[in-house]
């Protein structure tokens, strides 16, 4: 039943998302002379993808009637602000002699804006009929010194547009800025500025169908493919070394003890049990805390399904490199839907361990991931709005959220609670629980909790940790990631490894004759989430340029709430694959 609940959950995000997959195909076609439309969007610092400003934060020139642009759910996330800018770039119409945008004096305020701005590499992003374009504001002329004094400040004031079209279809844009003709603003003084741009126009063979095609180009080049292949085959031989030494320990001292228990029943009932055939009577006691115990599991098969799907749609072409936002509204709509998978699990795993308080499970459940990431969002959208940057979210887009919440999200995990709850199956346990339980013998150290999560980590980790450079670097960078086929193999390796390397760690537990696994085996399949959150200092410090407080707050902050989801996600497959395993292995013999 519960399969048909998951395949059921699949099949409405499939079709819920229909609506999300914008075409290339609605853009319009255009009469020569036509008004294609320019949107500029945002302004900031090159290496810090967070910290992003609106186009007009800067004294740009501003057109008499400033008229901004309806934004989707999923634009307004990404931190767009689009406006139309104030070029002229008619479909056809070359305009090779430099036309002026505005003229006007900068203030000793606007020079020193735009001195900052130059410091600090800003970029502009502008659309052209959804086509992105950017440029950088200007330059630093250090004319051979290495004194910050004697550097020289240069706005650029002249941008050059380069558009490629094939029949009535725009299929290409460049935007160059004339390194000659600038404007110093080194000194905080008044000074005239004149802004120019010119447009060329020229045909090309490339299809409408084919425009994005560069864009998706960059991520899978011949030489980042080699490394990602390489990645697949290192991940690959972890998993066989990991396999042949679950293999060795079946072959030669499970299959030994479980042929010796089956076969000779006077044996059995004589000699002293040791190791762990001595736990038959505890290993399925019933851990403490199984509330929550069935809330992490709940939540980490809820995320798990909205990692599964996203992957899915990605590998389907339904997120392209510029459909701005619609992999964010995608996330949005996906993690409320199915919030019924999370409600679903935690009540009917928390029924099958003779829980009562099923409702105290159900509100820890929706609260155990989406409660810290909200706090956290609160936060960080705190120092957005005080940094006057666009990635705070305006008050309609939250309210807008939290209603998907209350009428989306929480309708179905409550669904999903009601059908666990009406669907009571017993625990399935082959062996009978003694009343007493066993005391755990004292254990070395470095069998403790921590050495062992250390332990566990480390596999599954290395399994990711050539692509998480690009993944990181897409997503606090400016990459762009397209090729979803090789992430999903890739976490189709990290389930697998963490599964094996859980089991490997559940059975040396067990073999120690200490049969308290339950959340031993979650938090050795969740550490993985541990390192993931390590590698982001590693990250921030070593491989990127990253400053500054808002953007230390936004990546520190998400990256927390990130590693905290891959831990209670991969916590949930390395107990359910413990769980199956510890049956199947206590299922074999006989139990008195």
């Amino acid at each position: 039943m519960e399969k048909h609940v998951v395949i059921l959950i699949f099949t409405t995000v499939i079709m819920s998302l229909g609506c999300l997959v914008q075409s290339d195909a609605s853009t319009h076609q255009y009469k020569s002379g036509e008004k294609v439309p320019l949107y500029a969007n945002k302004v900031g610092p090159f290496f810090n993808p967070s910290e992003t400003y609106s186009y007009y934060d800067l004294p740009f020139c501003r057109p008499d009637n400033l008229e901004k642009k309806k934004e989707s759910l999923g634009e307004v996330l990404n931190g767009d602000r689009l406006t139309f800018a104030p070029y002229k770039l008619e479909f056809l119409a070359d305009k090779k002699d430099a036309k002026v945008v505005c003229k006007k004096r900068l203030t000793k305020e606007e020079v020193a804006q735009f001195r900052t701005a130059v410091t600090l590499d800003y970029y502009i992003q502008m659309y052209y009929d959804d086509l992105p374009i950017w440029a950088f504001i200007g330059k630093i002329d250090k004319e051979g010194s290495y004194d910050p004094n004697e550097f020289k400040y240069h706005i650029y004031t002249m941008f050059h547009f380069e558009i490629f079209y094939h029949k009535d279809r725009v299929i290409e844009i460049n935007l160059r800025a004339d390194p000659y003709v600038t404007a110093n603003v080194t000194i905080d003084e008044e000074v005239d500025v004149e802004f120019l741009y010119t447009v060329v126009w020229k045909a090309t063979n490339t299809p409408f169908e084919k425009r994005m095609d560069k864009y998706m180009m960059s991520s899978s080049l011949p030489h980042h493919l080699e490394i990602h292949w390489f990645s697949i085959m290192n991940s690959c031989v972890t998993i066989f070394i990991v396999m042949s030494c679950l293999g060795t320990i079946y072959m030669r001292v499970l299959r030994r003890d479980i042929y010796k228990l089956a076969q000779d029943e006077e044996f059995s009932d004589n000699q002293e049990e040791t190791g762990w055939k001595s736990l038959h009577g505890d290993v399925f006691r019933y851990p403490k805390c199984n509330y929550l115990l069935s809330s992490a599991l709940g939540c980490g098969t809820q995320l798990l399904a909205v990692v599964v799907a996203i992957l899915s749609l990605g590998v389907l072409g339904v997120f392209q490199p510029y459909d701005r936002g619609v992999l964010h509204t995608g996330l949005i709509i996906i993690y409320a839907i199915t919030s019924a998978i999370a409600g679903f699990s935690a009540v009917s795993f928390y029924h099958q361990l003779e829980g009562s308080n099923w409702l105290r499970t159900l509100l820890l459940t929706g609260g155990i991931f989406s409660c810290p990431l909200f706090l956290t969002f609160l936060f960080l959208n705190t120092v957005a709005i005080k940094y006057g940057s666009t990635a705070a979210l305006p008050l309609g887009t939250i309210v807008v959220i939290l209603l998907l919440w209350v009428l989306l999200a929480l309708p179905s995990l409550l669904l999903g609670a009601l059908s666990g709850k009406r669907i009571r199956s017993e625990f399935q346990a082959p062996c009978h629980t003694t009343k007493c339980p066993r005391e755990v013998p004292p254990q070395r150290w470095y069998r403790s909790i921590i050495m062992q999560m250390a332990l566990a980590g480390i596999l599954p980790f290395a399994v990711i940790y050539i692509e998480l450079y690009y993944i990181f670097a897409s997503v606090w960078g400016h990459r762009i990631y397209t090729i979803y086929g090789i992430l999903f193999v890739v976490f189709i390796l990290l389930l697998i490894t963490t599964a094996l390397v859980s089991v490997a760690m559940t059975y040396f537990q067990l073999a120690a004759e200490d049969h308290e696994w339950w959340w031993r085996s979650f938090l050795c399949g969740g550490s993985t989430g541990l390192y993931l959150f390590g590698y982001s200092f590693y990250y921030y410090f070593l491989r990127s340029d990253m400053s500054g407080f808002m953007q230390t707050s936004f990546f520190f902050g998400y990256m927390a709430c990130v590693s905290y989801g891959v831990f209670l996600m991969l916590g949930t497959v390395g107990f359910r694959s413990c769980l199956l395993f510890v049956r199947l292995l206590y299922g074999s013999i006989k139990c008195e």
